[in-house]
């Protein structure tokens, strides 16, 4: 078992295993003779349906969706999203998971944000299914689309690091109750009801109100080099990243992209699979009928979330916070036997996956009515034993000690205040200086496919 909290050997290690890596460390898009294939570039998990979850600084919705029951109802959304790697082809996957009617889309777009709604002129691409404009989805199920050419990405520009693009779509009639994405920190665009599809404009006008989610988009893949890297951070509110920066992409997954980005420029995908109020085993059961505001229990979304993404080589779990919880009241014994499960689905669905443990930062003295407590601790500090010697994982990145104040046994101080909204912060979720420390405190090299242990 690998320790992966060794930032000093980092880079070192990094640059030695460039070779493995496709393309190389300097490699912008190319592989001869190696192929191409799909990898998940951007990941959104869904949860539902709408108004069920944890958004973070979410404008009154009630001019852009009127009833939750109905849902959109012929109008377009521009959802905003940060691919992790660039390609000169993308497919996006819609979800109607949490629905309980048909969902018809069309006038389906993708091109490159300009600012606010606004599409960069010339990139608004639109996209097919089957050939078609449109598409059908049931309810529980989902969609991909054609693949869609994008021709201000070929060769992957190094300026287009970091960019966002805009992906718009119409809802024919009305959804329904919406399957979604809470917690975006991310401002989207919707039109006022009824006012048809405007996913073909360039321009914001149509698209007077803001949403802090992501609704029915859940991935978006880009045609890559054939075993480009990809690692799913998976978790809970502390990976979904409550109290990061809005807008500011700060997350701890998204520092780490950075960094790999930094050694290896559009080589490795980092998607976050983060869902606010997340539990590894609760609750026993979810759907339309029977929602929980933190999504279905790990267990029972791994194959939706990460099975079924494309060329996941890096698994990174970080969670229990909340199934210690008042609200989850788990034993650890559940949690770890859950944790046990958990990786051998993986392990067996997809062999040759990288699996690593994260230890579970400290919430205690949290203002959260539902955490804090000296049990909650003591459960956290033994599921933080399991994961560092129990085994289960192919490493370990060792989180908490980056966030604990020792003298306190709670979150350091520069920690606590809220990045999001401001104020004083819940002792439970890092700021945005908490989720740097977090993701410096990783050796990235560790989560690379063929590097050599040091």
């Amino acid at each position: 078992m690998s320790d992966l909290t060794v930032p000093r050997r980092a880079l070192g290690a990094m640059i030695a295993v460039a070779a493995s890596l496709p393309g190389g460390a300097g490699a912008q898009g190319s592989n001869p003779g190696g192929g191409e294939a799909w990898v998940t570039s951007w990941a959104a998990s869904v949860q539902g349906p709408y108004p069920i979850g944890n958004p973070s600084a979410q404008p009154n919705q009630s001019f852009a969706f009127p009833s939750p029951e109905a849902g959109a109802r012929d109008q377009s959304l521009r959802l905003i999203l940060r691919p992790t790697v660039w390609g000169r082809q993308a497919r996006l996957r819609f979800s109607n998971a949490f629905g309980t009617r048909p969902l018809v889309l069309d006038g389906v777009f993708v091109g490159l944000q300009h600012g606010g709604a606004t599409v960069l002129p010339g990139t608004n691409q639109p996209v097919r299914f089957g050939g078609q404009a449109g598409v059908t989805i049931p309810p529980g199920g989902d969609a991909w689309s054609d693949a869609v050419a994008l021709p201000f990405a070929e060769g992957a520009p190094p300026l287009l690091a970091g960019r966002k693009l805009a992906v718009s779509f119409h809802v024919a009639g009305e959804s329904g109750p919406m399957t979604w994405h809470a917690k975006a920190l991310q401002t989207s665009y919707v039109t006022a009801p009824g006012a048809g599809a405007k996913g073909m404009e360039e321009g914001e006008a149509s698209f007077p109100n803001p949403t802090a989610s992501w609704f029915f988009l859940d991935a978006v893949d880009m045609m890559m080099p054939a075993g480009t890297p990809v690692v799913v951070c998976f978790g809970d509110s502390i990976t979904d990243g409550t109290a990061s920066t809005m807008n500011g992409d700060d997350r701890w997954p998204d520092v780490l992209q950075r960094r790999l980005h930094a050694a290896f420029p559009n080589r490795v995908a980092v998607v976050n699979a983060g869902i606010g109020g997340n539990q590894v085993v609760g609750p026993a059961e979810y759907g339309p009928q029977r929602p929980f505001p933190g999504g279905p229990a790990a267990l029972q979304r791994l194959e939706r979330d990460v099975l079924n993404l494309s060329g996941v080589t890096s698994f990174v779990w970080l969670e229990g916070t909340n199934d210690f919880s008042r609200n989850g009241n788990a034993t650890v014994e559940a949690v770890t036997e859950g944790m046990r499960r958990g990786v051998a689905l993986l392990r067996e669905k997809r062999p040759g996956i990288r699996v690593y443990g994260a230890t579970v930062v400290t919430a205690l003295g949290s203002t959260s009515a539902a955490h804090g407590f000296p049990e909650q601790d003591q459960k956290r500090r033994a599921l933080n034993d399991f994961i560092r010697g129990g085994g289960t994982f192919d490493g370990v990145i060792d989180f908490d000690p980056a966030i604990l104040d020792p003298t306190t046994g709670g979150m350091r101080p520069e920690f606590v205040p809220d990045s999001t909204v401001g104020g004083p912060g819940d002792k439970l979720h890092p700021n945005r200086a908490g989720y740097l420390a977090m993701a410096m405190a990783i050796d990235p090299a560790a989560l690379l496919p063929g590097l050599a242990r040091p």
